[in-house]
């Protein structure tokens, strides 16, 4: 087995053995992290889960209220009392005990039907917990895929340079060659050994910035920084997205539009709330109660009783100093500005797609455009290498077609990544980002 084929299996090993070591984080992989361990979906989990717990008829005011009551009430007293025939008595420390015990229920059976419509509202209440879980989902299962394609994307750029490495080790063996043999001068050497020295620069700075952005991903990932992973090694661009039908998808789907109808929804039932109290409130009441009297002093000095005792009350506002027509007022602006910003955010959001989509079809003109530039450049730096290997062509016109080709395979990664970009924007303001 000659040198440089042994030299290739031991590279071919370590890379196997390096990559063996690292989990392979996909994209479907992020998204199920995300949705496990993100805390601002885990925060908005939790707010939902409080606002279903809310939708009850107790918190909405139809169900009756049953409370155990005690009064015990004692004291001790120096009593002078004069009767009616004449005749006086006083005590000294009379004591004197007063014990009631019992049931007692009470019921709102009509309040203008405000209890209803407080139920509503709670459901109401409901379905914006769930639209402001789905909006901590979209925006955060979309920040982790932007951040897990730029990790794809300066990995891209990562082998891109190393592929350069390789080239420009190759052109300062082939100078050093030269140089050895009388046919080319030092200068020429030199050169060479300086672009080495620029591309391992690059590649360190790259290095550095594929780091960061995996600590980045992990942070949102919410677990350790240090969790070391490899992506996969390709982006697909979806290129079918139509521009009429995510607008009717952002119609139905967009969380932000979605929270403003329903927040319209309760204001309009905060008003029924409002106009409820123009109507009188009747409210039942019984209970069973016990009763024991003690006293040290008077006629009757011991006393039980026991029983039912029920009734009811109403009451209804008269006259409150026009306050109920202010709130009614109040309520009825609180509408008027729910209705103008949800017109307002349909125009915020048709605009947004309008932009996006304009972005969006720029990048996938610039995918093929950039992948011709790549084809094109590769070709040049073949014949290029071919001919500096001759002598034909000076070092500088190499160097050039070198750097032609890093431009045109950064472009075209830069151009993909952008396109993935504007597809997962595109997707999260319709609504349509699948997770």
């Amino acid at each position: 087995m000659s040198t440089r084929i042994l030299s290739l299996y031991i590279l071919f090993m370590l890379l196997v053995t390096e990559g063996r070591g690292q989990d392979i984080l996909t994209p479907e992989d992020a998204i199920r992290v995300t949705l496990e361990n993100n805390y601002d979906i885990r925060l908005a989990e939790n707010s939902y889960e409080a606002d279903q717990l809310g939708v009850s008829a107790g918190f909405a005011g139809m169900l009756p209220r049953v409370n155990l009551v005690l009064n015990d009430n004692n004291s001790i007293q120096t009593l002078d009392q004069t009767r009616t025939d004449g005749t006086e008595r006083s005590l000294s420390n009379a004591k004197n005990n007063n014990l009631n015990y019992g049931v007692a229920l009470d019921w709102t059976v009509f309040d203008g039907l405000k209890m209803f419509a407080r139920h509503e509202q709670l459901q109401e209440l409901e379905k914006l917990g769930e639209t402001e879980l789905k909006q901590a989902i979209l925006t955060n299962v979309s920040n982790v895929l932007i951040t897990y394609y730029d990790v794809v994307q300066q990995q891209q750029q990562l082998a891109v340079l190393d592929s350069t490495l390789v080239i420009s080790r190759q052109r300062v063996e082939l100078a050093q060659n030269r140089f050895t043999i009388g046919k080319a001068s030092k200068l020429e050497l030199l050169n060479a050994k300086v672009d080495l020295n620029t591309d391992q620069t690059l590649k360190l700075k790259q290095q550095e910035s594929y780091n960061n952005t995996k600590i980045r991903l992990n942070e949102l990932l919410a677990r350790d920084g240090k969790t070391d992973f490899q992506v996969v090694d390709e982006m697909t661009v979806d290129k079918e997205l139509f521009l009429p039908e995510l607008e009717v998808l952002a119609k139905e789907r967009n969380p932000e539009l979605l929270t403003r109808i329903i927040s319209k929804q309760i204001a309009e039932l905060e008003l029924k709330q409002v106009k409820a109290n123009r109507y009188p409130v009747i409210t039942a009441s019984t209970g069973y109660n016990f009763s024991r009297t003690e006293s040290s002093l008077g006629f009757v000095t011991n006393s039980n009783s026991h029983g039912w005792n029920y009734g009811f009350s109403v009451s209804m506002n008269v006259f409150d100093g026009f306050n109920q027509n202010r709130s009614e007022k109040i309520a009825k602006i609180a509408i008027d500005n729910n209705e103008l910003m949800i017109a307002q955010q349909k125009q915020a959001l048709l605009s947004q797609l309008g932009t996006a989509f304009q972005t969006y079809q720029t990048n996938l003109g610039l995918i093929v455009l950039e992948h011709r530039n790549e084809t094109i450049a590769k070709e040049n730096l073949d014949i290029t290498m071919e001919k500096y290997k001759i002598g034909t062509i000076t070092t500088m016109e190499f160097r050039t077609a070198q750097l032609n080709h890093i431009n045109a395979q950064l472009r075209h990664s830069e151009a993909v990544l952008q396109a993935k970009l504007s597809e997962i924007t595109l997707k999260a303001i319709s609504g349509s980002l699948s997770f």
